[in-house]
C-alpha cells in the first residue's frame, strides 16, 4: 500500500507540474509511465526547493534531498514520493550520480547568475537537463550503445537550451543570464541591455545565434528514438516534437520573448503527441 500510495502521489504532481513532459509520459505503456513519474517527481521536488521564494533554508533542504538519492528505502516516508522513486531507480538499474549531479545544478542556482562560456552553460545544462535525459534513456529502455548515451546528453542540452530561450523574461526579473556572456559582448550588446530585453537588430542575431545552437543539438540526437525500445519511441517522440515546437515559437518571436513566454497551447500539445504517436509506430 505505501508503495502503491507513492507511485500515486508521483502521477498527481507530474500531472499537474509536467506542462509538457506529461503529454509524452502518457504514451507508454503503464509501468514506465508510473516510473517516470516517479523521477518527475523527484526531479520536480529539487527544482522547487531552489526556486521557491519563501524556502530559506534553500542550500541546507537540497543538501538533505541530496542524501536521500542513496538512503535506504526502508527509511523512506510512507507519505512522500520516495518509495516509488526507490523502486524505480532499483527496478531500471538507474546510476544514483544522475540525480545527485541534477540537485548539484540546482545548488548552483542559488548562487550563479551568469555563464562566462558555452562551456561553463554547457556544464549547467548537463546537470539539471541532461542527466534527465539519461534517466529517461534508462526507463525507456535503448540498445546499450554509448550513442544512445551521449545522444541523450544532447537531447538533454537542446532540451535545456530551448527553456533557456523560452524563459528569457522571468530569468531576466530574477537578474539572471543563462547565456554565454563572451557571445553577448561579442554581438556589442551589454548585459543591462539583455535584462532590460532592448529590441534591436544585435539582440534579434544574438537571439537566432542561440536558437541555431539548439537546433544543432537536435541534430545532432535526431537518430536517438530508433536507440530505444519501439514501445517508447512514441513517448520520446512526443517530447521531443513539443519542445522543438517551442523552439519554433521562441524563433519566430524573436525579441518579443523578453515581454511574453513562448508556450504552446494544450490542444497544439495533444496535436503533436499523437502525430508523434503515428510517426514512431510507422517507424
Amino acid at each position: 500500500m505505501k508503495l502503491e500510495h507513492s507511485y500515486k502521489k508521483a502521477e498527481e504532481i507530474t500531472r499537474e507540474r509536467a506542462k509538457n513532459f506529461y503529454y509524452g509520459i502518457r504514451l507508454l505503456p503503464k509501468k514506465k509511465r508510473d516510473a517516470l513519474c516517479a523521477v518527475y517527481a523527484f526531479f520536480r521536488e529539487s527544482d522547487d526547493l531552489s526556486d521557491d521564494e519563501q524556502i530559506t533554508n534553500k542550500e541546507e533542504r537540497l543538501r538533505r534531498w541530496h542524501g536521500l538519492v542513496r538512503q535506504s528505502p526502508s527509511e523512506a516516508p510512507p507519505e512522500s514520493i520516495l518509495p516509488a522513486f526507490y523502486d524505480t531507480v532499483e527496478h531500471y538499474n538507474i546510476p544514483h550520480r544522475y540525480f545527485e549531479e541534477l540537485i548539484d545544478g540546482t545548488l548552483s542556482d542559488l548562487t550563479v547568475t551568469r555563464y562566462e562560456t558555452f562551456e561553463e552553460l554547457y556544464d549547467y545544462c548537463y546537470k539539471v537537463a541532461s542527466t534527465v535525459g539519461l534517466v529517461c534513456l534508462h526507463i525507456f529502455g535503448f540498445d546499450g550503445s554509448e550513442t544512445a548515451l551521449k545522444q541523450a546528453e544532447e537531447r538533454g542540452i537542446a532540451f535545456q537550451l530551448t527553456n533557456i530561450l523560452r524563459d528569457v523574461k522571468e530569468d531576466g526579473e530574477r537578474g539572471r543570464i543563462y547565456l554565454p556572456l563572451e557571445e553577448l559582448r561579442a554581438a556589442k550588446l551589454t548585459e543591462e541591455q539583455f535584462l532590460e530585453g532592448v529590441r534591436s537588430e544585435k539582440m534579434e542575431r544574438f537571439l537566432q545565434m542561440q536558437v541555431e545552437r539548439a537546433k544543432e543539438y537536435y541534430a545532432r540526437s535526431e537518430t536517438l528514438t530508433e536507440r530505444v525500445d519501439r514501445e517508447s519511441r512514441p513517448s520520446l517522440e512526443a517530447m521531443t516534437r513539443i519542445y522543438r515546437a517551442v523552439l519554433n515559437k521562441v524563433e519566430q518571436m524573436g525579441t518579443d520573448v523578453f515581454s511574453r513566454r513562448a508556450s504552446l497551447s494544450k490542444m497544439e500539445k495533444i496535436a503533436l503527441a499523437g502525430k508523434s504517436a503515428l510517426s514512431a509506430l510507422k517507424g
